[in-house]
């Protein structure tokens, strides 16, 4: 049964973006705003945005270049700057002026952004499994990643590309496998598979070996209620980082996936008790 309507609006430059809209708009609690990972798409969050629609909004955004929306001519235009302009107008044309974020990976740190940029629009935020330091092993594997085209043979060759790719994560059923690999992946008329974003995107990432200072961001939280959640084995989110970010915020609730690398799937049993406990202050 579909429990989401799909929807579409043009960005500042006119570029078509896909979201999906789930829950009533006469839910009395503060709606949530899903944003995915770097090649993810709102795909991701349909089981939680589900469960959470029962008693507030929830909102799932596809990026530029990602999912059903467009894809970006200039790929230079694949940044945060632009990504967060995209947000700004999502979220005026749903008339939502407060929300609370659930980030995966660059949603984070987008969530970090608009902490930076409009503080009074965010309630609270749940970064999943990234902080303001991004370890180096991990970048160069997304990298790595992002910027190749695979064409697996049919969905059960895709769930053994994901399972050899990403050993780490915590899917357990051959269902959990296939949901992911139908965010990774679509498929055209000829039957024939791509990646479900542009791997164009990776082309401004490749101008620079180095990142900005993100700290100056995540402390743009301080006034924000924030549940940390990192995967056991990340390679993105170490531990020390981690424990900093508990250390300097003054209203941080943290949670260690077991046994689950980049990214927490929020389906676990631990990530779905950590989301539904922040969610009861709101």
């Amino acid at each position: 049964m579909t429990t989401f309507t799909e929807n579409y609006f043009n960005a500042e430059d006119g570029l078509g973006i896909y979201y999906r809209d789930y829950g009533s708009t006469k839910h009395g609690k503060i709606p949530v705003l899903c944003l995915p990972g770097l090649t993810r798409n709102s795909k991701d969050f349909h089981r939680t945005a589900s469960c959470l629609s029962k008693e507030r909004r929830v909102l799932s955004i596809d990026y530029r270049g990602r999912g059903k929306s467009a894809r970006d001519p200039n790929p230079y235009n694949y940044i945060p700057a632009t990504y967060l302009n995209d947000i700004r107008h999502l979220l005026a044309l749903t008339g939502l002026h407060k929300v609370i974020i659930i980030g995966t990976s660059l949603g984070g740190l987008l969530a970090m952004g608009m902490a930076a940029a409009y503080p009074r629009v965010l309630c609270g935020v749940i970064l999943n499994d990234i902080g303001p330091e991004l370890a180096n092993s991990g970048r160069k594997r997304i990298m790595e990643y992002i910027g190749t085209k695979t064409s697996p043979l049919n969905w059960d060759a895709a769930i053994t590309e994901l399972k050899g790719k990403f050993p780490s994560l915590s899917l357990q059923s051959e269902d959990d496998w296939r949901l992911a690999a139908e965010g990774t992946y679509r498929v055209d008329e000829k039957g024939i598979f791509y990646p479900d974003w542009d791997v164009s995107l990776v082309k401004p990432l490749l101008k620079t070996d180095t990142l900005p200072d993100l700290w100056p961001l995540f402390l743009a939280l301080h006034d924000i209620p924030v549940l940390g959640m990192r995967g056991e084995n990340s390679d993105i989110l170490l531990p020390g980082c981690f424990q900093r970010m508990a250390t300097v915020h003054p209203n941080f609730m943290s949670v260690t996936i077991p046994k689950t690398g980049h990214v927490p799937s929020l389906w676990e049993p631990e990530s779905i008790r950590a989301i539904n406990i922040f969610l009861s202050k709101f």
